[in-house]
């Protein structure tokens, strides 16, 4: 089968930073689904995991998370497919990954393709769609239903993959009042088209913006990109007794900026339940569930915002160089061999 992957840890722009070779098809056992893949998209997980994993020597080491496909084949403890079911999902960090025709995952974590969208349209939804809900509901404990609540939730990087989803969530789950932060007027327009209550600029004091929208208390945050360089600032204006909830690897955090206002900290890693098997790990399908019955609604929408062409090292060279320069706004899909 075809596939994408690099040998060694390089640049962007080095010749071997991705190659295309041939692989194995692989074969399910236990609850894994063999799916053929037909798109993919790209996230931040991908080049950082270029970046320091280093295959050992003499392998090739798969990238890619996020997939939507068909149910090739079946290992003999599964319950929930059947070859034939079009599927999306956010494979595990310890596995193989999408960049591949054929590919193994575990049942648990899979969900049904939203009837409403194309492959490439599914594909970049699952790792941020997960990251979006376990960081809203699991870790900051929004709760769903549109009965008003008195609180604003701000969203740094709301025009990135998981701030375009998150948007959606808060605003159409939650009664919060839902302010994002970007800095692009395009980026600043996407946030609002999306739901977004309000945005400001986070390359600007952002205290003095929130202060003159003169809405509810800060009491919710979700930082989803250099926390290292807002935290400070945000812990500032924040409410008493809120929560802060972020997913980047900031190389600077000090939690006892928070202390005073009794601020929780909560970290979100969507790969937490697969990379560990935890007796929950099912949640992640009926999420991916819930949330392609949502899209078949009409409540949610895909966050694709560019087509790379077909998946290929090239394509995806191009790609991982446009995230890394963090220019990029919404999802990158692939979609073909």
């Amino acid at each position: 089968m075809k596939a994408v992957g690099y040998k060694k840890s390089l640049p962007i722009d080095a010749a071997d930073a991705l190659i295309d070779f041939e692989a194995p098809k692989p074969e399910p056992t236990g609850r894994d689904i063999r799916v053929a893949v037909k798109a993919v998209s790209v996230n931040p997980a991908d080049y950082n995991v270029r970046k320091r994993a280093e295959p050992p020597e003499g392998q090739i080491k798969i990238l890619g998370y996020d997939a939507a496909g068909i149910v090739d084949a079946v290992g003999p403890e599964v319950t929930l497919f059947k070859p034939g079911d079009k599927v999306f999902y956010a494979g595990s960090i310890q596995r193989h990954g999408t960049n591949s025709e054929f590919h193994l995952v575990d049942e648990r974590i899979v969900g049904k393709k939203p009837k409403a969208l194309s492959f490439a349209q599914a594909a970049a939804l699952p790792l941020t769609t997960i990251t979006a809900w376990e960081l809203l509901f699991d870790r900051l404990g929004a709760v769903p239903g549109k009965s008003l609540d008195p609180r604003t939730l701000l969203i740094t990087g709301g025009a990135g993959g998981v701030g375009s989803i998150l948007i959606q969530l808060a605003r159409r789950l939650t009664g919060l009042t839902v302010v994002a932060t970007a800095t692009r007027p395009e980026s600043q327009k996407w946030c609002l088209d999306l739901g977004a209550h309000a945005v400001i600029d986070h390359a600007r004091p952002m205290k003095e913006q929130i202060e003159k929208l003169k809405l509810s208390p800060v009491a919710l945050v979700a930082s989803l990109t250099a926390t290292d360089k807002h935290y400070k600032a945000i812990a500032d204006f924040m409410a008493p007794q809120g929560k802060f909830g972020l997913i980047d690897n900031p190389a600077e955090f000090t939690v006892g900026m928070f202390k005073g206002k009794a601020i929780s900290i909560h970290w979100e890693a969507m790969m937490t339940r697969s990379s560990f098997q935890t007796p929950d790990m099912i949640a992640q399908n009926h999420l991916l569930n819930d949330v392609a019955d949502l899209i078949d609604k009409g409540v949610l929408r895909t966050t694709l915002d560019q087509t790379f062409g077909t998946i290929n090292a090239a394509n995806l060279k191009r790609a991982h160089a446009l995230l890394e320069s963090g220019k990029s706004r919404g999802k990158i899909v692939l979609e073909g061999w």
